[in-house]
């Protein structure tokens, strides 16, 4: 049969077909409405800009065409079959042979029974298409069908066949052999990694969204994603690599908290540093570490600033983890990770402070951001702020005293109180503080004495109490100083009494526990009482 060249079709200025158009326009329906009846012997020419896969694509509908219908569809072709099968319109059916749509959609419907390497194939050409701007319509079904077979795997054991082309493909066994000569290939949940981490950021994007969707172990989901991070890496540019971490970091975000290491997240932050990432992005990575601070270590906080800056650490990025912490908390944070995060931050305080560079109101909100209750002594604090005020000895002496007042001077220990008494580089009004705190204490100490046993409540019943006890026992005296303390003095004065306070405040606690102790013992006997001595007790004088 002769065959006439009466259609000249230009596919997105890459080639120019010369085609017969009754054969061409018998399976299109696009072409057929374009050129009506025509039968006109002048040649008809045809522009398509935008023709799905191009003049390649459009060679393989041609063959169809001119093969009256027949054409091996098979996982490498399928997608560009289908899209040019419906830019097309090829719904028409000859010499009773099915329609290239109606064939293309047939095979998609048969993607369950794929083999796993078939699969794969299929998504490669899904993603090529789809960088060129075109979609293949196939693409969400063929990660559906990925993600399905993943399902299946990871409750079940994995007895996958090898990844490449030539295996039969992905199969479940009850076949005691195949599935030990399979069992080292495919025995770790990630088997499958290095077969999907050639997608594209856009395609990983889809995948875990529907892996979320079937509720697919997130454990697995985050693994995957920082194995894909790094295998990226090696080749990227720098901005392929900004849009990888994009998408993993989002890709993490939409994770639960717990399925992600806080090593791993720190160890994308270092990463991002040098990255121009997305504001969006760098805050839900941060809100991430945020929520996991009690987990970090010093070492993973002491980041150094940002360049053009004067400090040596960012104080700032750590900042925005407290804030993220508390944030995520809320109430239902506990006291245990309260404590962490308050000894944790009691660590990098101690070792900012000597940064002569670290401004008062930093260092200030770095002390302020937790609340008092997260911290059971402040002695560490002091101490950090004693080396950041003799660092910083050109403070006026108001801002010394705005540090100052951040002290909780209640959970001051009595040897920090004593130090604090003869430290020079501290304001008289903190030494005041410091000591009134501690007079606070002993009047609570001296309370919780005399009411830990009701039916003792005078001195001379105490005595004999004590004498009974333990016989042969040495007197013991204690004189308490607690009259009115005269703070007009000078700071030497003042100092000399607190000092003299506190030594006697940690012997009364000594022989406050020995008295406890004794009467511990007392409640136990149950001997009849012998009269004795009474030796001698504290001599409180208000």
């Amino acid at each position: 049969m002769a065959v006439c060249c009466d259609l000249e079709a230009d596919i997105n200025g890459e080639e120019t077909f010369l085609l017969d158009k009754k054969i061409i326009c018998s399976f299109s329906g696009r072409l057929s409405k374009l050129f009506g009846k025509s039968t006109g012997a002048n040649r008809n020419k045809v522009i398509f800009n935008d023709f799905p896969g191009g003049a390649e694509n459009f060679e393989l509908i041609s063959r169809f065409c001119y093969n009256n219908g027949e054409i091996d569809i098979n996982p490498s072709n399928i997608s560009l079959l289908y899209s040019a099968a419906e830019f097309m319109e090829m719904s028409k059916s000859v010499s009773g042979n099915c329609n290239l749509l109606e064939k293309t959609k047939k095979c998609i419907e048969e993607l369950g029974y794929w083999t796993w390497p078939d699969l794969l194939v299929a998504l490669k050409h899904c993603q090529e298409m789809q960088q060129v701007g075109t979609s293949s319509g196939i693409l969400e079904k063929c990660l559906d069908s990925i993600v399905g077979r993943l399902a299946i795997t990871s409750e079940a054991s994995p007895c996958a066949s090898t990844s490449s082309p030539d295996s039969s493909g992905l199969r479940l066994s009850c076949d005691t052999r195949s599935t030990e000569s399979l069992k080292n290939s495919f025995s770790r949940a990630n088997w499958w990694f290095e077969d999907l981490s050639v997608l594209s950021p856009n395609l990983v994007e889809m995948l875990v969204k529907s892996m979320v969707s079937r509720k697919y172990n997130q454990v697995i989901i985050s693994r995957f994603l920082l194995y894909y991070q790094k295998s990226k890496f090696f080749t990227a540019s720098s901005d392929e690599k900004r849009q990888v971490l994009e998408i993993v970091i989002d890709g993490l975000y939409t994770l639960d908290p717990s399925c992600i290491s806080c090593k791993s997240l720190f160890g994308i932050l270092r990463v991002v540093m040098n990255l121009n990432i997305s504001k969006s992005s760098r805050n839900k990575l941060e809100c991430m570490i945020g929520s996991q601070m009690d987990q970090a270590t010093l070492d993973n906080l002491l980041i150094p600033s940002p360049y053009g800056t004067s400090y040596l650490y960012d104080v700032n990025l750590v900042l925005r983890f407290l804030k993220a912490f508390l944030c995520e908390g809320g109430w239902r944070l506990s006291p245990t990770r309260m404590r962490k995060v308050a000894s944790l931050m009691d660590l990098y305080i101690a070792e900012v402070a000597p940064d002569p560079f670290l401004r008062l109101s930093k260092f200030l909100a770095l002390v302020v951001a937790l609340p008092d209750s997260a911290r059971d002594c402040w002695d560490e604090l002091y101490h950090a702020i004693d080396v950041y005020l003799e660092v910083h000895a050109g403070l006026s002496e108001e801002e010394k005293v705005k540090v100052c007042c951040a002290l909780n001077y209640e959970k001051l220990s009595s040897d920090a109180c004593v130090h604090l008494s003869q430290n020079a580089k501290f304001p008289s009004k903190s030494s005041v503080q410091a000591l009134v705190s501690q007079q606070l204490k002993l009047k609570n100490l001296l309370q919780g004495t005399k009411n830990s046993k009701p039916d003792m409540d005078s001195p001379c019943k105490l005595n004999e109490t004590r004498g009974k006890a333990k016989k042969g026992e040495g007197s013991e005296q204690i004189v308490l100083y607690s009259g009115r303390l005269d703070i007009s003095g000078d700071n030497e004065n003042l100092r000399a009494h607190l000092q003299g306070m506190q030594w006697r405040v940690i012997e009364l606690e000594k022989l406050c526990k020995k008295m406890q102790a004794q009467m511990a013992k007392l409640m136990k006997s149950k001997t009849q009482p012998t009269h004795s001595t009474a030796r001698s007790l504290p001599r409180l004088c208000s």
